[in-house]
C-alpha cells in the first residue's frame, strides 16, 4: 500500500515538471515572435542616416554659395588694392629719395667736399656719390632702382649751365649744406595711373620738400 500511494506521488511531480519544461518553449517561442530591440535601433537608425545625407548635401551648397561670393568679392576689392598698392609704391620711392637727399648733405657738410645726387631718366635709376672721387672709386657710393611702377624724371632746371656727372642731371650739394643753384629745381615721380609726386627745392636752397602738386 505504501508503495502504490508513493508512485502516484512522484508521477505527479513529473508530469508539473514536464508541464513547467513544455511552457518554457511558448514562452521563448513569444519572444521570438515579438519585436527584438535591435530592430528598433535599426529603424531609427535609417531615418537618421537620410538626414544625415541630407544635411552634408546642404553643406555643400552653402561651401558653393560661400565661394561665389568670395569670387564676386575678390573681383570686386581687387581694383582697389591694386590702385593702393601703386601708391604706396609712389610714396615709399619718394621717401626712398627724399632720405638719400639728406644722406648726400649730410656727407658733404660732414666730408667738407661737394656730393652728387645723379638721376637716370632712361634707366630709371638714381644714386649718390663724390664729385671727385678717388681712382678706386667711390666707396660710399649708392645706386638705386626706381620702382617698376613708378617713372622719375627731372624737371624745371634752374639755370642754363645744368649741373651733371657723367653726362646724368645731378643735385649738387655743398660743403656748407647748401645746394648748387645750377641743380635741378624739381624732381617728379609718376606712377602707371598717371598719380604723381614732386621734390621741389626750398626757396633757402637748404633742401627739398615733398609735394602732391607741382606749385
Amino acid at each position: 500500500m505504501t508503495l502504490e500511494t508513493g508512485q502516484p506521488n512522484n508521477g505527479g511531480c513529473d508530469a508539473s515538471s514536464q508541464q513547467g519544461k513544455r511552457g518554457a518553449p511558448a514562452a521563448s517561442s513569444r519572444r521570438s515572435v515579438g519585436s527584438r530591440p535591435g530592430d528598433a535601433g535599426v529603424a531609427a537608425a535609417l531615418p537618421a542616416a537620410g538626414r544625415r545625407r541630407h544635411t552634408e548635401a546642404f553643406t555643400l551648397i552653402e561651401l558653393i554659395l560661400v565661394l561665389a561670393l568670395l569670387v564676386i568679392i575678390t573681383s570686386l576689392v581687387a581694383p582697389a588694392m591694386s590702385n593702393f598698392i601703386r601708391g604706396r609704391a609712389l610714396d615709399s620711392e619718394a621717401r626712398r629719395l627724399f632720405a638719400l637727399m639728406h644722406a648726400g648733405q649730410s656727407r658733404a657738410v660732414s666730408e667738407g667736399l661737394p656730393v652728387m645726387l645723379w638721376v637716370d631718366e632712361k634707366q630709371n635709376a638714381y644714386g649718390l656719390e663724390e664729385e671727385t672721387p678717388p681712382k678706386g672709386g667711390d666707396p660710399k657710393a649708392e645706386n638705386l632702382t626706381v620702382d617698376e611702377n613708378v617713372q622719375i624724371a627731372v624737371l624745371n632746371v634752374g639755370a642754363a649751365a645744368l649741373t651733371t656727372i657723367r653726362n646724368l642731371p645731378a643735385i649738387r650739394f655743398l660743403a656748407d649744406g647748401t645746394i648748387d643753384e645750377s641743380s635741378p629745381q624739381t624732381l617728379r615721380l609718376t606712377d602707371a595711373k598717371g598719380h604723381a609726386l614732386w621734390l621741389i627745392e626750398a626757396r633757402n636752397r637748404m633742401g627739398y620738400e615733398i609735394r602732391d602738386t607741382d606749385k
